[in-house]
C-alpha cells in the first residue's frame, strides 16, 4: 500500500536547516541588478547599436543625403563598388603603415619612459609623468595650428634647423614623401602621454615583491625587467597594442583634415577620411556606409582576437 505524501507540490514550503520554512527569492530583488545597468544599456543602443543598424541599411541603398530625394535600394552595389575603388587600396596601406609607426610611439616608447620613470623619485617623477602627459591634452585644432607653423617653409624653426643642418626641406605637408611623415610625427607627439600613463598604470599594480625576491636570488635589473616586469605587464602592452590599432586612423583623422587633406595624391589619407570623403564630398551615403561596414567587421576581427589573448595573458596576484 502506498502512502501518499504532501510536498511542495501540495502548497507547503519546505523546510530549512532549523525546521523552519527557506525564503523564498523575491521577483524584485532578482530584477534589481538588471534595473542599474538600464541607463547604460538604453545609451549603449540609442547612440551606438542604432546608428550601426542605421549604416548597415543605408550601404544597401543609393542616396545622395538629400532628404526629399527617396533612397534607392541596390543591394550589394554599393560594397562591390567600394572594393575596387584604388583610393580604398591607398588608404588601407596608409592606414597600415600609420597603426605600425604608433606601435612604436605609443607603445615601445611609453614602456621605456615608463620603465625609465621608475627611476625618478618623488615629486620629480610626477613632474616627468606630467610633462610627457600635457600634449595629450592639447586639441587637434591648437596642435595642428602648431606644428603648421613649425613646418612653415617660410621661416618655421624646424625648417631653418634642417636648412643649418645641410639638409634643406620645403613644404611637407605638400610633399608626398614628407606628409604622412609629419602626420606621424604630430600625432605621435600627441599620443606618447596616452601611451605612458596606461603603462605607468599597469606599473603601479606589479608588487615590488617580485622584484625584491627576484634580486635576493642574484637576478640582475635587466632580467628582472625581462623576465619579470614586462611579462607581468603584458596585459597593459596588449590593452594598448589594441587602442592603437583601433584608434590610429581616428587619432589621425583630425591632423588629416586640417594639415594635409589627404593629399598629396592620397598620399597621407586614411580610412576615417576616406569614409568623410565618400559621405561628404562626393554625398554618397551608401558608398561611405558601405565602407564603414566593411571597417567595422575587420575591426571587430581583430579586437576578438586581442580580447582573446589579453585573457590568456591575464595575471591574477592573491
Amino acid at each position: 500500500m502506498f502512502i501518499e505524501t504532501a510536498g511542495p507540490a501540495a502548497g507547503i514550503t519546505p523546510a530549512g536547516p532549523a525546521g523552519r520554512p527557506e525564503p523564498q527569492r523575491k521577483p524584485r530583488r532578482a530584477l534589481s541588478p538588471y534595473l542599474y545597468i538600464l541607463p547604460a544599456v538604453i545609451l549603449l543602443l540609442v547612440w551606438t547599436y542604432w546608428p550601426l543598424g542605421q549604416t548597415v541599411n543605408l550601404s544597401f541603398n543609393d542616396w545622395n543625403l538629400i532628404p526629399t530625394r527617396p533612397k534607392q535600394y541596390v543591394d550589394v552595389q554599393k560594397y562591390a563598388k567600394v572594393l575596387s575603388r584604388p583610393e580604398l587600396h591607398q588608404a588601407l596601406v596608409n592606414t597600415g603603415l600609420y597603426i605600425l609607426a604608433f606601435l612604436g610611439i605609443s607603445v615601445a616608447l611609453p614602456l621605456v619612459f615608463a620603465l625609465l620613470s621608475r627611476k625618478v623619485q618623488g615629486k620629480a617623477r610626477t613632474a616627468y609623468q606630467a610633462l610627457i602627459f600635457v600634449p595629450f591634452l592639447i586639441t587637434p585644432v591648437a596642435s595642428s595650428a602648431i606644428w603648421r607653423w613649425l613646418f612653415a617653409p617660410d621661416g618655421g624653426t624646424i625648417p631653418a634647423i634642417a636648412a643649418a643642418l645641410g639638409a634643406p626641406m620645403g613644404n611637407v605637408f605638400r610633399d608626398p614623401g614628407g606628409s604622412m611623415t609629419a602626420v606621424i610625427v604630430i600625432v605621435g607627439w600627441q599620443m606618447l602621454g596616452f601611451g605612458v600613463l596606461v603603462v605607468s598604470a599597469g606599473l603601479a599594480g606589479i608588487s615590488p615583491d617580485y622584484a625584491a625576491a627576484a634580486s635576493i636570488d642574484g637576478a640582475s635589473g635587466t632580467q628582472i625587467t625581462w623576465r619579470i616586469i614586462i611579462p607581468l605587464l603584458s596585459p597593459s602592452l596588449v590593452f594598448l597594442s589594441l587602442m592603437t590599432i583601433l584608434l590610429s586612423a581616428q587619432w589621425t583623422y583630425p591632423i588629416i583634415d586640417l594639415v594635409t587633406q589627404g593629399g598629396p595624391g592620397n598620399s597621407s589619407t586614411n580610412i576615417y577620411y576616406l569614409l568623410y570623403q565618400f559621405g561628404f564630398r562626393n554625398f554618397d551615403a551608401g558608398l561611405s556606409s558601405a565602407a564603414g561596414t566593411l571597417f567595422f567587421l575587420g575591426f571587430g576581427l581583430i579586437a576578438l582576437v586581442f580580447v582573446e589573448l589579453s585573457e590568456r595573458l591575464s595575471f591574477y596576484d592573491n
